[in-house]
């Protein structure tokens, strides 16, 4: 063999080993995300994946190495649209993605049926924000959450209005979701055992933005309050139409109704507003102003709602893969129940169920249009 054929071969196996180095160096990991990104709720579902993407930009420019491998995380981002039939497909894609772990659904209506299919797989799903209590009584191992449950925000949203607003009749409406309902149902119970004469509960649905000829029921029993499960943009036009009915009672709301967008779907009415978070408001975060002014700058607007949590939930996801020392999916769910992460929204810690150990609720209210925080609850 002639000395040139020696140094091609010698060329093309450095080549071949330094290529063969780089692909073994820098691993692809790809963490789901869903939200609705389009319908009545795609600006908080954009809000959602924004958080999502934050994080996982700041954790690529700082550098990840798990088990001797360079990693670079993607965002694989998915629309449910709000829709519970919509969601078991874009988790099933995700499953087929082959995702670590997914960040979402939004909704409850949207985590319930969806988390079957991550369950199955053996997949961590983390939602920042559905509050259902059924969510996380399936028996998946696979479920957590980073907000409080509608168990704890539907109490504390009645004991305030009984408490603090002194409110002895409330009427109830909620938007037949698996979050407005249950919302409702939590608050009915709660308020019933605090005193409360609950005069009526109706039902509309999360695609109507006519209520008057509920409102005009609602004004002849002449309730204190109208206690909306909802999402904000049922809730504000809701709000709205109460007002210019001439209803006095103040509005009562959950957390998908409590966010910055409200002021503009409800218009002056927002100030007639009293709504809970299932989790520590942004301005009550100790990291929450730092979070605000990244967000701020990298999106050219304000945080929403619920960005922070899933920040915060991608972080957590990197943390048991640290943990578990590996990205397999099945040795970071078993990574997961011994999360003790201390983030923008504060420690997280599970249950045994994946609920938080200690959730928060949060009242707010709103003047001159600003949302104003009232007071904490600590579950």
């Amino acid at each position: 063999m002639n000395k040139s054929l020696l140094t091609g071969c010698a060329a093309a196996a450095a080549l071949s080993f330094a290529l063969c180095n780089s692909a073994q160096a820098d691993t692809t990991v790809k963490i789901g995300h869903v939200a609705p990104l389009t319908g009545g709720s795609a600006h908080q579902g954009k809000d959602n994946e924004n958080g999502a993407r934050l994080a996982i930009e700041e954790i690529n420019a700082k550098g990840l190495v798990i088990g001797g491998q360079k990693v670079t995380l993607a965002l694989d981002p998915q629309d449910d649209a709000g829709d519970p039939r919509q969601a078991t497909q874009v988790a099933q894609k995700l499953v087929d993605d082959k995702v670590v772990a997914v960040v979402g659904h939004e909704t409850s209506g949207t985590s319930i049926p969806a988390s079957k299919i991550y369950s199955d797989a053996g997949i961590v799903q983390i939602s920042p924000s559905a509050t259902n209590p059924k969510y996380t009584l399936q028996g998946f191992r696979t479920t957590y959450r980073v907000v409080a449950t509608d168990a704890q925000q539907g109490p504390a949203l009645a004991n305030y209005a009984a408490s603090d607003l002194h409110v002895k009749k409330v009427a109830i409406v909620d938007d037949s979701t698996a979050y407005g309902q249950g919302l409702a149902q939590e608050f009915e119970k709660a308020a019933k055992a605090a005193g409360l004469n609950v005069v009526s509960h109706d039902a509309t649905n999360d695609k109507a933005v006519d209520f008057r000829a509920i409102l005009t029921k609602i004004k002849g029993e002449n309730p204190d309050a109208i206690m909306v499960g909802a999402m904000d943009a049922t809730g504000g036009p809701f709000a709205k139409q109460a007002k210019q009915l001439g209803l006095r009672a103040k509005i009562l709301a959950g957390d998908g109704v409590c966010t910055a967008n409200i002021v503009d779907l409800a218009g002056p009415a927002a100030d007639n507003i009293v709504c809970s978070q299932a989790g520590i408001g942004l301005d009550q975060m100790k990291g929450g102003s730092d979070f605000a002014a990244k967000y701020k700058h990298r999106y050219n607007q304000d945080v929403v709602l619920y960005s922070p949590y899933t920040y915060d939930a991608v972080y957590i996801v990197v943390d048991a893969m640290k943990r578990a020392n590996s990205i397999d999916p099945a040795k970071i769910l078993a990574a997961m129940p011994t999360t003790d992460h201390k983030g923008v929204i504060g420690e997280t810690t599970f249950d045994a169920k994946g609920d938080l150990k200690h959730g928060v609720i949060s009242i707010y209210g709103y003047k001159e249009g600003k949302r104003t925080f009232i007071n904490k609850v600590s579950m």
